[in-house]
Parts: structure tokens; sequence; C-alpha cells
């Protein structure tokens, strides 16, 4: 079995992680944000280094091809460099930077392979600021028109879109999307859950990640003197939205129930203590590995909403921003992981992912897979995000001869 330089890979993730640094380990590198680019640009410089040809496409999404002895559809790996707001060091970078080290420990012992290989930095995983996450995974894999993507508009402001952005950072690339044949993507990622840490299994072979519904919901009424209306007379789109927030928070607690509901953010206008809410916009977050359970929920909620909004004589507008279906990943990708593990002397579980990844979008149009590796406590999305030195190494390990098991095959 080969190994990757575990002392060379944790100095990395370390630079990386001064890119946007937040108290002690955090890190916020919003995609398509000045942080963005300078991480961008050392992984370039880094590609370039290790004898990469470096691609960016249309949609900014980066390309490191080790060219194979035969020509024949890429093995690709990797992730994606953006995070959350006051995020951690390892979500999305772990990935892109194992799979640098990968085939930097490949140039370290002169090894080629049949294959080709193509580290992958994806655009807009995240999604925080720009809809939908996995941006860039999602219009590779054709799964969403390329101009309506780059239209898209920041959240925070709405002179910025996806366009203006990767002109402003130089990442406009000229490549169309899908030039590059791949045979397979792999993708390492930390767990973002408390299950490997609290089972004590160092590898999470990830059998499917579970569908997502997001949706944006505004509810209008009157602003009012909240001393002098009485309640009769009022359109009180908060009391409204609280009411939804309440069944919504109800619902996934359901004995068996497969769906997790959230409402991650809420926001009222005037949102002054004593005016009654004109306005009331709140987010809805369905995950389920079920898919007919997901679109049950999505119209159970719905229905409530509307019966809440109606009679309460308030207005309704629904955003639908993303639907992504439950996907599986196949048996043999899976097996991959599963003996890579198993030949390095890991443990190791099968498992769903309760996260999206760019490797859900890649499986429409090439084999995939993922590898997760503990993360402690099972935070993430927060800057104490953190997974051990040991538990990095290992999935790395895992992603190398995982890779290796897949480049030399001929068909």
């Amino acid at each position: 079995m080969m190994k990757i330089n575990d002392q060379r890979l944790l100095a990395n993730i370390a630079r990386y992680a001064e890119i946007g640094k937040v108290g002690e380990i955090g890190v916020e590198r919003i995609a398509l944000s000045d942080e963005d680019k300078l991480a961008r640009d050392l992984l370039k410089e880094q590609m370039l280094h290790l004898g990469l040809e470096v691609h960016i496409d249309q949609l900014g999404n980066m390309f490191g091809m080790r060219k194979g002895k035969k020509d024949l559809p890429a093995v690709a790996f990797g992730s994606h460099l953006d995070t959350v707001y006051a995020g951690g060091r390892y979500d999305g970078a772990l990935g892109v930077l194992a799979g640098l080290e990968l085939i930097q420990s490949l140039n370290d012992a002169n090894t080629e392979t049949d294959r080709p290989l193509v580290l992958v930095n994806f655009t807009n995983e995240e999604g925080v600021r720009f809809a939908p996450d996995m941006m860039g995974s999602h219009v590779y894999s054709g799964q969403a028109k390329l101009e309506d993507i780059l239209n898209s508009v920041a959240y925070d402001n709405p002179d910025d879109t996806v366009r203006s952005r990767l002109k402003a950072i130089g990442y406009n690339g000229e490549m169309k999307l899908g030039s590059i044949p791949f045979d397979s993507f792999l993708e390492l990622h930390i767990e973002q859950g408390p299950v490997l840490e609290k089972e004590s299994v160092d590898i999470g072979v990830v059998e499917m990640v579970q569908g997502i519904h997001w949706t944006r919901y505004a509810i209008e009424g009157e602003a009012n003197h909240a001393g002098t209306t009485p309640n009769i007379y009022r359109k009180d789109a908060g009391y409204a939205s609280a009411k939804i927030i309440d069944y919504i928070g109800d619902y996934s607690r359901k004995q068996a129930n497969p769906v997790l509901t959230t409402v991650g953010a809420i926001a009222y206008e005037p949102n002054t203590i004593n005016i009654i809410p004109k306005k009331a916009t709140f987010s809805l977050d369905l995950r389920s590995p079920d898919d007919e359970a997901l679109s049950q929920a999505q119209t159970e909620i719905d229905a409530y909403i509307n019966d809440i909004v109606t009679t309460a004589e308030l207005t309704l507008n629904k955003e639908v921003l993303v639907r992504f279906k439950p996907v599986h990943f196949p048996a043999d990708m899976v097996e991959l992981v599963q003996t890579a593990s198993e030949n390095l002397g890991l443990s190791s579980k099968q498992m769903p992912s309760g996260a999206g990844h760019d490797a859900q979008m890649m499986s429409a149009c090439c084999s995939s897979t993922m590898i997760f590796v503990p993360s402690v406590r099972g935070i993430s999305h927060n800057i104490e995000e953190y997974t051990k030195d040991e538990d990095v190494v290992n999935g790395a390990n895992v992603l190398f001869n995982a890779v290796l098991s897949r480049v030399y095959a001929t068909n």
C-alpha cells in the first residue's frame, strides 16, 4: 500500500487555514470573495509546480490534470476551498489538499498511471452567498444551465452576481463545462457529524447522500402599533411565522419520521420592538434519504403554511431554492473505499451522508463515491470544527489507494 507524506499534508492544511483565518483554528473563505481568490491562486501555483495542466472552466471550477499512459477518461478527486461564514479549515479544503498531496506523492515515487488524474476545486459548494449550493458540480454534471447560474444574485448585494464576482477575482475561465471526460470522482470529506467518533470508527464508507429541499417563504401582513391594535384587527406576519416554525420543528420530531426539518434563517420587517411585523421571511431545510417522505413533508408543510396565511388574511411568496433527490453511489465505488480501508488496517462503517456534497452532483455524470473521517464532537460549519491529524492522514491514505485501484482499470 502506498502512503502520502503526512507532515507535508498537515503543513499545507495549516497554510491554507491562514487564508481567511477566524479565531484560533476557524476559517471564513466565502465563495468568489477576495479570500477565495487567494486560496485559488495558491492552489493554481501548487498545481503548476507539480507539473499539472491547469484549466479553469466557465464557472470558475479549477482542474489540475496529470496525464496518464493511456488516452482514457480521467479519475478525478477533490472538493472545494470555499467555506461558510465563520467556518472551519477542513470542510472542503481537506478533499482538495489531500488530492494535491496524492499527486505530489506519486511524483515523488516517479509513478505513472494508466488513466489521467484530475484534481478538482469546485466553485461555491457551500451556497451561503449564491444559490444553489454545490454550484460548480451542479452545472458541471449537466443538472443546471450555465447562464442561469452565472446570473445568480448574491443574497446580500443585488449588484453582485456569480458572473461579476468570477470576473472580479479573475476566475471567469473559458473552458466549456464537461470538457474533460471523467471515469470517476472520489471525494474525501470530514463527516460533519458525531457517528464515527462516537463509535470509534476510522473511516466512513459513504453509500449515499440524502435528498435536500431548500425553500424560502415571505409572509406579508401590515405594520401597526403594538399597543393600540387589538388582536382581532392585526395582520401579524410575525405571529403567523412563529406558528409555522413551531409546526415545522414538531414535524421532524414525530416518531420514526425519516425527515429532518430546519428553519435556519428568519427576518422580520421592520424588526422593531413596538411595531407589529409587516413581513416575515424564513427558510426551510428538509433532508431525508427517502425521496417519497421528503416530497410528502414538503407537501404537508406547504399546505399548513397556506392554511395559516389564508386564515390570517396574509399574503405568501414561496421561492424554491434547491430540490436534490437522494443519491446512491455505485457498489463498485463503495467497495473501492471499503477495500482500501481494510488493506490499511483501518476500521470502517458504511453510512449515508446527511450533508450535500459535490460527489452527489458528480454521480449524475460519472461513477462517484465519498470517504468520511471523524469530526471531533461532530462539530462543523463552526470555527471549532476539528479533525485529529491521524484521522486526516488516514483519510488521505484511503483516498490515495482507492484512486490507485481505479487508475489502472482499462475499460
